[in-house]
């Protein structure tokens, strides 16, 4: 049959009911307990064989039960409670603003683009801990009242669904997803006509359908291919997030970046600042460039006194190959019409993404977005310095230390990853503040006031309601493989309610290292086996469609799980996503975490169970480093951050690591039970943990931190650069040429000093310099002595610059220029001078820019 159209028929709610279907077009509700409360006490089977999605689960209400809703006093009071409590955040929507999409030339502070938003699993537009965080930073920015947009791609298919073969092995499938199902609508201009937005590809334009989802008061725009209009390739183009051919990844990217501007141009938002999460969305800086070029009529290097200022860029990967690269050939044809609109070659556009500039080299996106922005991060401490290791070569000049990349380290959103139970009792010892302001110092404190008899009930009852899902999710598993009636009969026993039981949930890659913990199958057996002290194991996750190591990692779990000593104590569960990972980090005693330091760029799986009093047991990477502490007991640390070049050696070290704390440290405290009693040092680590957690680790003190490092400095910056017709940046630009042009002339002579006399921890040392700047005057460069331990002959090692001072001025140019030098330690000291730019961070920091002596 061809020509179908279709219709979608839901149910008639009654009146006292209509508040329901508001709710369910914004999914603020699904981080208020208290509304998915009132989503499940409708129909609780139906709302998890839903998916936990209220569009769907509408489909599933017979009108019967709706019209018993609208006459149940009971329910109508707690309708009303939620309906008071979203109507004081999101103030309703005026009768004229019939398409709020359509602004009055709103200048919104924040535009974050994002290959992926994990918000809720019954939107499935993500693939794993990148998309999560993403949805954590919208829902973060809503708490806050930020004036942020999301922009993003709206997939057909979204990410795999993965189920295992009978052998264990990964397989994938990508069911379609039926968007009547989602809270998406389509944008609207001013008229209230759908916008689409159209880009130029090489095989004519690709036209996208603008939808908007309401993630609390963040709108979240989503970019849609799949148009009849559009060829049959095109329409692929947001059929799977994640796409594993070069073309097709490669137009994704174009449509996130350039297409992503185009749409929040068509719906009046003109962003001040925008954040580039992760390297995919780089393009969107060459649309920003051209819009700007139009809208201000300024030329190119103007223009580029602008964008760099107020763009964010945020790096995950923490090693070379995983970022995205695509041939210049494949990328030409994308930049076409941006040779007009710039005013320059597509060569040297391409170069801007090139490692070596010319060189015809293929065009990395990461390195597109660090040449494009001045604000760069990575995700934890230990990452940023990875990271400026990593890219260093983009700024040969520097040293290592000074690579201008910082660190914000992740945070996850409280409100979604609390448990219910764990969420009651903060509202009874906290009070309901600590939901928008979890990190506060007076609600930390107020941890320790609960009981620790309520913590450990509310623990179990997650633990048991985990061991139940297990037992749910085993049974539908091995349904879909025929097992046999014995089999299934089994797994309804599976896991002990009362045993220790450790988590380990995350992507299966090789860098995670998941074989670690079956290095000596019979120690683990003896620990799983224990009649005493019983441990137990709970795995998920999935592998990269194409990465069969980290699929060969499942199968060895699964065939692990299956040794008939051990198969009621270790099991894997398929298809992780948010669902799954809420139930793990809620009731889950343990966290293990070991990757192979320092590939792990942050990891916010162990944050979300330590704000849950989950422990961890992890390698010191990534968030860890910054979590753990020697003083505090609050989790446990593998090795003492080692970095090794010989991996097999590396193994073997820490998997006896591994073994040692849990028989010796890990266990026996779980199981100290004195009189009988409560594990009171476990629960007092447990309050230590939650904590740590909330107090470093919550996505609002990281979109606080955003804010003030980035957000705020930026988009004070872009108002100040386009005042006055862009004066600002027209000045900036000028300068700019200066210093090209007589940069090379600049000679510094070796600082002197007295060497050879011996100093002494508190005194001083007087240096000079010469310095020849030819036409430029001491106003526009800054002078800087830089000194520390000496390393190597030619090497220093963590090195400081201290700004020195003009003294006098010898004419023609030259100008002496001194400084006293504290001497702060003991020790070899190493030290020479340079010139760079006097300002912010942009010019300063601009490779070529540096005169060393």
């Amino acid at each position: 049959m061809t020509h179908i159209q279709t219709f979608q028929v839901f149910p008639d709610i009654p009146k006292p009911l209509a508040f329901l279907e508001e709710l369910s077009q914004n999914i603020w509700w699904c981080w208020n307990y208290d509304a998915v409360e009132l989503f499940r006490r409708i129909d609780t089977r139906g709302w998890d064989k839903a998916g936990r999605n209220p569009l769907l689960f509408s489909t599933y209400l017979p009108q019967e039960r709706l019209k018993e809703l609208s006459e149940d006093k009971s329910f109508l009071a707690h309708l009303n409670r939620v309906r008071e409590n979203y109507h004081a955040i999101f103030a309703p929507a005026r009768p004229d603003a019939e398409y709020p999409d359509a602004r009055e030339g709103q200048h919104t502070e924040i535009a974050y683009f994002s290959m992926e938003f994990g918000v809720h699993e019954s939107i499935p537009l993500f693939a794993g801990g990148l998309g999560i965080l993403a949805g954590d930073h919208l829902k973060a920015a809503s708490d806050k009242a930020l004036p942020l947009v999301g922009v993003g791609l709206l997939y057909r298919h979204g990410y795999f669904r993965q189920f295992l073969s009978t052998e264990g092995w990964q397989q994938e499938e990508y069911p379609e997803i039926n968007f009547f199902h989602l809270p998406v609508r389509r944008a609207r201009d001013a008229s209230g006509k759908r916008i689409h937005i159209s880009i130029e590809g090489p095989e004519g334009n690709i036209i996208a359908a603008v939808w908007r989802i309401a993630v609390g008061r963040v709108p979240l725009f989503l970019l849609d291919t799949n148009l009849p209009e559009n060829s049959p390739e095109i329409r692929n183009i947001t059929s799977r997030l994640y796409a594993g051919e070069d073309r097709i990844r490669l137009a994704q990217e174009v449509l996130l970046g350039i297409g992503g501007l185009r749409a929040l141009e068509a719906v009046n938002i003109k962003p001040m600042v925008c954040h580039i999460n992760e390297g995919h969305a780089a393009f969107v800086s060459l649309e920003r460039l051209a819009q700007i070029i139009s809208e201000m009529k300024v030329d190119l290097p103007t223009a580029m006194e602008i964008v760099p200022r107020a763009t964010v860029f945020t790096t995950h990967t923490p090693v070379p190959a995983g970022h995205d690269e695509f041939p210049a050939y494949l990328v030409r044809p994308y930049l076409n019409s941006f040779e007009k609109r710039l005013g320059v070659s597509v060569d040297e556009i391409l170069s801007w993404g090139q490692a070596v500039p010319n060189s015809n080299g293929p065009v990395n996106m990461s390195v597109l977005a660090l040449r494009m922005s001045q604000y760069r991060n990575g995700v934890s401490k230990l990452h940023g310095k990875v990271a400026r290791r990593m890219w260093s070569h983009l700024w040969p000049d520097m040293p290592e230390k000074e690579v201008p990349i910082k660190s914000v380290t992740n945070g996850v959103h409280i409100a979604s990853w609390i448990s219910h139970e764990n969420a009651l009792l903060f509202d009874r010892y906290i009070g309901p503040d600590w939901r928008l302001h979890p990190s506060s110092p007076d609600i930390i404190r107020r941890i320790d006031d609960i009981y620790e008899e309520e913590l450990w009930r509310a623990h179990e009852m997650s633990r048991s309601r985990l061991i139940r899902t297990c037992r749910k999710l085993m049974i539908e598993q091995y349904t879909g493989r025929n097992a046999p009636k014995s089999v299934i009969k089994e797994l309804e026993a599976a896991l002990d309610p009362d045993a220790l039981t450790i988590g380990f949930s995350r992507r299966f890659a090789s860098y995670k290292r998941a074989h670690l913990l079956f290095s000596d199958t019979r120690r683990l057996k003896n620990i799983i086996t224990s009649k005493t002290c019983p441990v137990q194991f709970v795995f998920s996750g999935k592998a990269h469609p194409r990465d069969n190591e980290g699929k060969g990692l499942i199968q060895r779990v699964v065939e692990f799980a299956r040794d008939s000593e051990v198969r009621h104590r270790v099991v894997f569960i398929e298809n992780y996503d948010i669902h799954i990972a809420r139930h793990l980090v809620h009731g889950a005693d343990i966290w293990l975490n070991t990757p192979r330091r320092p590939l792990e760029a942050c990891g916010t799986s162990g944050m979300k169970a330590a704000i849950n009093g989950v422990l961890n047991v992890s390698v010191l990477d990534g968030w860890w480093c910054e979590g753990y502490s020697d003083t505090v007991e609050r989790g446990w640390r593998i090795g003492n951050g080692e970095e090794y070049s010989d991996h097999a050696y590396q193994d073997a070290v820490e998997s006896q690591a591994l073994y040692n704390i849990l028989e010796n440290d890990v266990i026996p405290c779980f199981y100290e039970r004195i009189g009988g009693g409560l594990p009171s040092r476990w629960i007092k680590m447990m309050k230590a943990s939650m904590k740590m957690g909330m107090q470093q680790f919550c996505s609002h003190r990281m979109v606080a931190e955003y804010e003030s490092l980035f957000y705020a400095p930026a988009a004070n910056r872009y108002a100040e650069l386009i005042a006055d017709n862009a004066q600002g940046a027209k000045q900036l630009a000028a300068q700019r040429r200066r210093l090209k042009e007589m940069w090379k002339s600049i000679r510094i002579e070796p600082p002197k000093s007295d060497v050879h006399r011996v100093f002494r921890v508190g005194e001083s040392m007087p240096v000079r310099v010469e310095v020849y700047l030819g036409e430029l005057l001491p106003d526009e460069v800054e002078v800087e002595f830089y000194y520390g331990i000496l390393k190597s002959v030619d090497r220093i090692g963590s090195g400081r610059a201290e700004r020195m001072l003009t003294v006098e001025n010898l004419g023609n140019g030259k100008y002496i220029y001194a400084c006293d030098i504290s001497c702060r330690a003991a020790g070899r000291y190493g030290f020479t001078a340079r010139v760079i730019p006097r300002g912010d961070d942009w010019i300063k920091f601009t490779p070529g820019f540096v005169k060393w002596a």
